[in-house]
């Protein structure tokens, strides 16, 4: 136990909650002992000498002397392996069943006794001790998997398992999930494992509320994505590579992964990153588009604490002059903390307030907490106990419900790995919506327990349903906020066919984006939580969570003037821009900060409004290509080793670089530009990249650049949508897509042939900029209004 977990373990022992959270955590530990028997002695194995090979559509299995190898790549090119006889099915990552394997690839003989699979995009060499190595069609070693090794406990029990793994000596590490010391993964351990750090976090926290087997490695030679399909306990170390001087060998990176359990399988994608991405969400799912106004400034406070001040904080921006798309009510809204209810004193006609804010342009969005209180006469216990034979919620090896201590006291937690509690869960969204609710937000869903010391979840050793199959929770712990996503997002589906829902979550696991996104959970309020929330943004929309943002001034404490307005103009330019704060901390209302700040705060949430057009055709195009809205500034340009360590900068799609304010101070800062022309939005001066230059960064604004040639939708100052063209330089073109918002439904949002991506181009024609859509029948003129920048 590390000193904040201690402070954590005696506020919760000092608590309401306290004894009974000693209780719970004193049960779960009695019932692990119980359940889960000691793994005793245990043998080592390694796969062995190769024994022989069986050729099949896209690879074959190789035989060794102690195990069992199967290797196939896919159509389009996606690498598969599994060992022991571990297939790709049954997944809770990939989205529907894997690719068909490429009839053109087969298994062959490869020197020193080894095997090989040749394909059009990478060719897998298996070496004839059960090394697995991913090269380029040029053969250059992309990824270099060591033969695994598993403990296997001799009275029987899951083998826990290690497998290491070289990279090229110059690549750098990504990925993991929700990494607040990222994006770029230096030299340490992180594990996988969903955790609630119990309370404010910074970027020094690990792990925290989406943890991923999803790893993304970029070096000189390509970029691939490689992904462990496996939901157990576990732990990464990585260690950087280093060149060698002169005559000197090169040290390779290294990546070993511990697994407590579970299957040993892995997918790998290569290519560029964007190729990567779209690669990793077609075996992932598509990213699902929030409806437009989810695009839109939000607003949320632990602590509103009545309709009375709802319509306060409202008014409040509305005078103001302020644009405000949602306000979210926390779970001081629910009568006793109990999910699914109204406090009907603070909130006497919560339906006519949600309907009084829409009217306004306001939606209400209401938090989710996965725990039900355990309380005979309470309307959702009574109804889980009545799901199928065994009812709805987590069990013991004896067949009891498990208990924990949540908001409401002593709960129960649904099992979301059923499906037909999935189903029941998802209908109970009704009461939501009847109550004008417009989006939910999943929280406490990793899921937690109040403990006053060691793990903050459920006992190991409980029983799911695991769609059938059966298991206890040292499996299913980290895919239950996924599941409940899916219970959510899946009900709501149902209940408003014709609306796009809106949901996000705190918790989740690979494959999360197909039912909604993310935010950073409780980020510590300082200079180091605005920095990790720009890294939890970048990292998870590397493993395909691309609607994601940050508790903007943070959860915790009280910003700053100049801290707030900092992590409000970051918010400005990311998926998910929302404000909150914790119910002992600082309102985050932008005129609570003084006059000065509202004037830059105003100006931060106009920008954002002007580009809502733009936001719109990131989110599609991120469910059509699986791109991030917010990208590393070497997503175009990989091989540029300076921009693969710089962490301070961003794209926003293609069009622009993002440079934000991260320490305290600053009025100049430096950026570091690919290469390219690029334009100061603020000034319209251009710089020519790649390079590093220095720019004004006072209270005001954060720079912001745009790339020469780009063609960007924005909102004109009269509502409507126009063009934004940025010169492009003499000689080069440029262009950009459009997606125009394809209204609420979703058969609208999700089937590719109902969103039309217009293509535009830009170039210099005697001295002037012309714009044109791209059309089947050639160049037509633009229908938008253009407007011509940096001229």
């Amino acid at each position: 136990m590390d000193g904040r977990e201690l402070v954590r373990s005696m506020k919760v022992v000092g608590s309401v909650q306290g004894l009974r959270a000693v209780r719970s955590a004193w049960r779960q530990r009695r019932t692990d002992a119980r359940e889960l028997a000691p793994r005793g002695p245990e043998r080592a194995r390694v796969p062995g000498p190769v024994t022989g090979a069986e050729s099949l559509p896209g690879g074959g299995t190789v035989r060794f002397a102690r195990a069992e190898l199967h290797v196939c790549v896919m159509v389009g090119g996606a690498v598969f392996w599994g060992w022991d006889g571990a297939e790709p099915l049954p997944s809770y990552a990939l989205a529907d069943v894997p690719p068909e394997p490429d009839p053109r690839a087969g298994l062959e003989p490869d020197k020193d006794g080894g095997w090989r699979v040749v394909s059009e995009r990478v060719t897998v060499a298996i070496s004839r001790n059960g090394g697995v190595e991913v090269r380029t069609p040029g053969g250059v070693v992309l990824r270099r998997e060591l033969p695994p090794r598993w403990w296997e406990p001799v009275a029987g029990g899951p083998a826990r398992w290690v497998q290491r793994t070289e990279v090229p000596a110059d690549a750098r590490f990504f990925g993991l999930g929700g990494r607040a010391s990222g994006p770029r993964l230096r030299d340490g351990a992180y594990r996988l494992w969903n955790t609630d750090p119990g309370g404010g976090f910074g970027p020094g926290d690990d792990p925290l509320y989406v943890t991923m087997p999803v790893q993304l490695v970029v070096a000189d030679a390509g970029t691939h994505l490689a992904f462990h399909d496996n939901s157990w306990d576990g732990r990464v170390t990585l260690r950087e590579g280093e060149e060698g001087a002169g005559s000197g060998h090169d040290r390779p990176g290294t990546s070993e992964l511990r697994m407590d359990g579970g299957p040993l399988r892995c997918w790998v994608v290569t290519g560029t990153p964007a190729r990567v991405l779209h690669s990793w969400t077609a075996l992932s799912g598509a990213p699902v588009p929030p409806p437009s106004w989810a695009l839109g400034p939000q607003h949320a406070r632990w602590g509103f604490g009545s309709a009375r001040e709802v319509r306060r904080v409202v008014a409040g921006y509305r005078e103001r002059g302020l644009p405000l798309s949602a306000l979210h009510l926390d779970i001081d809204h629910y009568d006793a903390h109990q999910v699914f209810t109204v406090d009907r004193e603070r909130f006497p006609d919560l339906p006519g307030l949600a309907e009084e804010l829409r009217a306004d342009g306001v939606r209400l969005v209401s938090i989710v907490d996965p725990a039900v209180k355990a309380e005979r006469g309470n309307a959702v216990y009574e109804s889980g106990r009545a799901v199928g034979q065994a009812g709805a919620f987590v069990r013991d090896g004896r067949g009891r419900e498990v208990l924990g201590v949540v908001w409401p006291g002593e709960c129960v937690y649904p099992d979301f790995t059923d499906p037909a509690v999935r189903a029941w869960w998802g209908a109970l969204y009704e009461e939501r919506l009847a109550q004008g609710f417009a989006g939910v937000w999943h929280d406490m869903n990793e899921p937690v327990s109040f403990a006053p010391f060691g793990d903050t979840t459920l006992p190991r050793s409980a029983r799911h349903q695991l769609e059938g199959r059966g298991g206890d929770h040292r499996e299913a712990h980290n895919v239950y906020g996924l599941t409940m996503a899916r219970a959510g997002y899946e009900g709501l589906r149902r209940l408003r066919p014709d609306e796009r829902p809106f949901l996000f979550s705190r918790s989740g696991w690979a494959g999360m984006q197909r039912y909604g996104g993310t935010w950073s959970g409780d980020v510590s309020t300082g200079w180091p939580g605005l920095r990790a929330s720009l890294s939890l943004v970048l990292g998870l929309g590397l493993c395909g969570v691309p609607y994601s943002g940050p508790d903007v001034g943070g959860f915790d404490g009280n910003p700053t003037p100049e801290l707030y307005l900092r992590w409000f103009q970051l918010g400005a330019y990311l998926p998910l821009f929302r404000t909150h704060a914790a119910i002992d901390a600082g309102r985050r209302e932008p005129w609570e900060f003084g006059p000065e700040v509202l004037e830059h705060a105003r100006a931060a949430l106009g920008g954002r409004e002007r580009l809502r057009p733009y936001f719109v055709t990131l989110a599609q195009l991120a469910r059509l290509t699986g791109a991030p809205y917010a990208r590393p500034v070497w997503w175009g340009s990989p091989e540029d080793r300076a921009l693969r360590d710089c962490e301070d900068t961003f794209l926003l799609g293609d069009a622009l670089l993002v440079a934000p304010v991260l320490e305290r101070g600053t009025d100049r800062r430096a950026v570091r530009l690919p290469r390219g022309r690029w334009y100061d939005t603020a000034t319209e001066k251009a710089y020519e990249g790649p390079g590093q230059v220095l720019l004004d960064a006072p209270l005001s604004r954060i720079p912001v650049l745009a790339r020469a040639g780009a063609v960007i939708p924005i909102r004109g100052e009269d509502g409507r949508p126009e063009l934004e063209v940025w010169a492009p330089a003499a000689g080069r073109s440029g262009g950009g897509l459009v997606v125009q918002d394809p209204g609420e439904g979703p058969r609208k949002a999700e089937a590719e042939a109902e969103v039309q991506v217009e293509r535009y181009t830009s170039r210099l024609v005697n001295g002037e900029v012309r714009v044109e859509r791209v059309t089947d029948e050639g160049a037509v003129e633009a229908e938008w209004p253009v407007r011509v920048r940096g001229r």
